[in-house]
């Protein structure tokens, strides 16, 4: 009997489909709708970007070099001793990818801290891993870390730890205590630093890099410089654990154009801060305009994006996103957790978008 094609497939990869952001599809096809549900910068890139962007895009015929440039600047901004620190990645997302790959086999486990960031789970799956979630705590108006419970879920088969810091989509920061607690495990430990900008490099763990060769911290041009079409993320670890997952890249994987306009970026010092500086007076209208409002919990937050629980209002997230959605603007649908189907987040957009969507919530939740 001849063969399905289907017979050939490694089994783990049964019912899994190509990742598609119904969101992002529906801003693209309707480009009337404000976006303000993927954490994107609203600002544009600089004008040096811009420019860098420009001179690069003449190169478009040659391969790109391995970013020794780059990789040496990013180096250099977190005192590391040189290029062979840092790793390139197309976006962060490949970078869990290489990280995933190197170190996990199939049936053995990746620990995350739930709510996160989604990509942690599609990765795990492509590769036959088992994901453990482990949430956090909902407790007096605040989703808090839980540093205890994922220390016992650590099992045998236990290959990477990973946390986001600050926590997407909650906003907050993990304590420098548990961060320690999970790195003396010896375990790999990724630190996701994708929105540490926002809050400055102060919060950055980098400095345990040279105390503990297993903790790996990645972070993205996407967020803070606004570059998340550009797909320009990278790894920052000990030279040794560099290297060898480096060479699961796939080659020429980081565009001469991209390497190119990241330097522009983060020599751009004040184009960073100007961003950052927007991003968070945004963060606090958004936050203290609609903390007026009885009954909605407000998760603070250190990044471009503010989490919500309407239940005390006794509205549904999901509607006040249908509700957003029919006056134009996109916001983020979260699922139902906690006992709660309050939960949706906001993205912080333009000035303009950002009274628009505040109002338009209003309206809804208080109408």
């Amino acid at each position: 009997m001849k063969t399905k094609m289907s017979d050939y497939f490694v089994p783990w990869l049964d019912g899994l489909k190509m990742y598609v952001s119904p969101h992002i599809e529906l801003a693209w096809k309707n480009r009337s709708l404000h976006r303000m549900m993927s954490n994107e910068n609203p600002l544009e890139p600089s004008q040096k970007v811009l420019k860098a962007i420009a001179e690069y895009s003449k190169l478009g015929n040659r391969y790109s070099d391995q970013g020794l440039t780059v990789r040496t600047k990013i180096a250099e901004i977190n005192g590391l001793d040189g290029p062979e620190n840092v790793m390139l990645g197309n976006g962060s997302s490949e970078v869990y990818d290489m990280i995933w790959r190197s170190l996990v086999q199939p049936g053995e486990e990746i620990i995350q801290h739930t709510p996160c960031f989604g990509i942690y789970k599609l990765r795990c799956a492509v590769i036959g891993g088992k994901l453990i979630s482990v949430p956090m705590i909902y407790k007096n108006g605040e989703l808090l870390f839980d540093a205890d419970s994922i220390l016992r879920a650590v099992t045998p088969e236990t290959k990477i730890i990973v946390i986001a810091n600050p926590n997407n989509p909650t906003g907050n920061f993990m304590d420098d205590k548990d961060f320690v607690r999970i790195a003396e495990t010896g375990i790999p430990f990724v630190i996701d630093e994708a929105y540490v900008e926002f809050a400055g490099l102060k919060k950055s763990k980098i400095g345990m890099i040279k105390d503990y060769p297993n903790v790996m911290i990645t972070r993205t041009l996407s967020k803070a410089y606004g570059l998340a079409g550009l797909r320009f993320g990278y790894l920052l670890s000990n030279k040794d654990v560099v290297s060898k997952i480096s060479a699961v890249l796939i080659p020429w994987n980081v565009s001469t154009l991209t390497m190119g306009a990241a330097i522009a970026a983060f020599e751009d010092t004040e184009g960073l801060k100007i961003r950052v500086n927007f991003i968070n007076s945004q963060i606090e209208f958004i936050e203290k305009s609609l903390g007026e409002i009885d009954g909605l919990t407000i998760f603070h937050s250190h990044g471009n994006y503010v989490l919500f629980d309407a239940k005390g209002t006794g509205k549904k997230g999901n509607d006040i996103v249908a509700h957003a959605q029919k006056n134009g603007v996109i916001l983020r649908p979260q699922p139902g957790m906690y006992g709660s189907d309050g939960f949706f987040r906001i993205t912080v957009g333009t000035e303009e978008e950002n009274k628009m969507a505040v109002k338009i919530i209003k309206d809804f939740i208080t109408g």
